[in-house]
């Protein structure tokens, strides 16, 4: 059974930072795309891609809103997709999901087969 577990986030100033993980069991992480999604609160906000690591490791994708902030890595002798999200902003602030597919992806239209429960990242002074 495929499961993604998502842990770190939390309550964080403007300008600090956090590191997301995201432990995979059931599957082999390297040979999946792997990455984040996040879910801003209040009507209207869609579920939006913030980064993800092609299955071949030669497509890394970010965001705009991120760019130069946010880092992905993964460790797969521990199963483990990263997100380092430094200079956090306010609009920073949403539920961060894991997701993974088996599946090459090399654009921003990228939507997974399997999600994890999501972690809170609460961005405010």
């Amino acid at each position: 059974q495929v499961q993604l577990v998502e842990s770190g986030g939390g309550l964080v100033q403007p300008g600090g930072s956090l590191r997301l993980s995201c432990a995979a069991s059931g599957f082999t992480l390297d040979y999946y795309t792997v990455g984040w999604f996040r879910q801003a609160p209040g009507p209207g906000k869609e579920r939006e891609v913030v980064s993800y690591i092609n299955r071949n490791d030669d497509y890394t994708y970010y965001a705009d809103s991120v760019k130069g902030r946010f880092t992905i890595s993964r460790d797969n002798a521990k199963n483990t997709v990263y997100l380092q999200m430094n200079s956090l902003k306010f609009e920073d602030t949403a539920v961060y999901y894991c997701a993974a597919d088996p599946r090459e992806a090399y654009s921003s239209n990228w939507w997974p087969r399997h999600w994890g429960q999501g972690t809170q990242v609460t961005v405010s002074s």
